[in-house]
């Protein structure tokens, strides 16, 4: 299983659609406090709401309550000041990647004790950054491409061409 860590996340659509690319690639969401919403607001599960029954979510209250729950994860950290490509990390089965909140992303302390975890999506040269739930799904399906999406169904029943 791919964890994906929310630290104080601030918009509830973004997390929704987290959750909900949580819920159809068995995903966990972790959901680091505090949050920018309350977690039964209307707009959080209207964008996952027929998948919210399907996800695996657990809510920290802090980042040491995480830690002291998961002691030595094996973390990544989304970042736009990642010195490399996500697509250069060694993602495993059970690995946790941390994403920052929508204004600021990831406390630069947290980005300094980790350094060499951190890992950023290629943009144009003065591009801002992609929306959260974007990237949230880019480094999710890398993970998974890269574990061999364990127990997903990978092609589809296309009719024939007439």
């Amino acid at each position: 299983m791919i964890n994906l860590v929310l630290v104080e996340p601030e918009i509830p659509a973004n997390t929704g659609n987290i959750s909900r690319t949580c819920a159809v690639t068995g995903c966990a969401l972790h959901l680091i406090r505090p949050l920018g919403f309350d977690i039964s607001d209307r707009s959080l599960k209207r964008a996952g709401l027929d998948y919210w029954d399907k996800l695996n979510l657990t809510v920290y209250d802090n980042l040491d309550d995480f830690f002291s729950r998961h002691p030595n994860p094996d973390l990544w950290l989304a970042s736009s000041k990642g010195a490399r490509p996500y697509y250069e990390a060694a993602f495993r089965d059970g690995c946790f990647l941390f994403f920052g909140k929508e204004t600021k992303g990831l406390d630069e302390a947290f980005l300094s004790a980790h350094a060499e975890r951190c890992l950023r999506l290629p943009m144009l040269p003065g591009a801002r950054c992609l929306n959260l739930s974007n990237a949230a799904a880019i480094f999710a399906y890398e993970a998974l491409r890269q574990t061999g999406f364990p127990g997903f169904q990978t092609t589809g029943a296309m009719a024939p061409a007439p």
